[in-house]
């Protein structure tokens, strides 16, 4: 089996709960649930749109750690509090997942917190871009 690898994104949620942003084993890359947070301000935009950018851009830099991209994606789960919310994030979702294009779930539930509009958990297996 090969080594396991912690990727951290440098969030104080993930010392403070004990866990890690993504999680590495050969091919195979697990990245947790993601908010809209900038964890270099720890700030996070009043709008669902930007914290749905800015969700792709934590996860990005997570990949680029463990040296993938976005483009080998297989798996993508979305949680999304208010209903209302989903469709004007299909753009953005798409112009970070359209050519990986993976297998997709929407759930509609709350969040940690009521300022989060949207959290984003994806599966990458490394290699597999099309």
């Amino acid at each position: 089996m090969p080594p396991r690898r912690l990727i951290s994104s440098g969030s104080k949620f993930e010392d403070q709960i004990g866990y890690s942003r993504a999680v590495v084993v050969g091919d195979d890359i697990w990245v947790s649930g993601t908010t809209g947070y900038d964890y270099a301000t720890m700030t996070i935009r009043p709008d669902v749109v930007s914290q749905c950018d800015q969700v792709f851009r934590n996860i990005a830099a997570a990949l680029e750690q463990a040296g993938a991209s976005l483009d080998e994606v297989v798996r993508v789960l979305f949680i999304v509090p208010d209903p209302k919310d989903w469709e004007p994030c299909w753009p953005v979702i798409k112009s970070y997942l359209g050519r990986a294009r993976p297998a997709s779930t929407l759930i509609h539930t709350a969040l940690m917190s009521p300022e989060m509009k949207i959290e984003i958990e994806v599966t990458v297996r490394r290699g597999s871009a099309a």
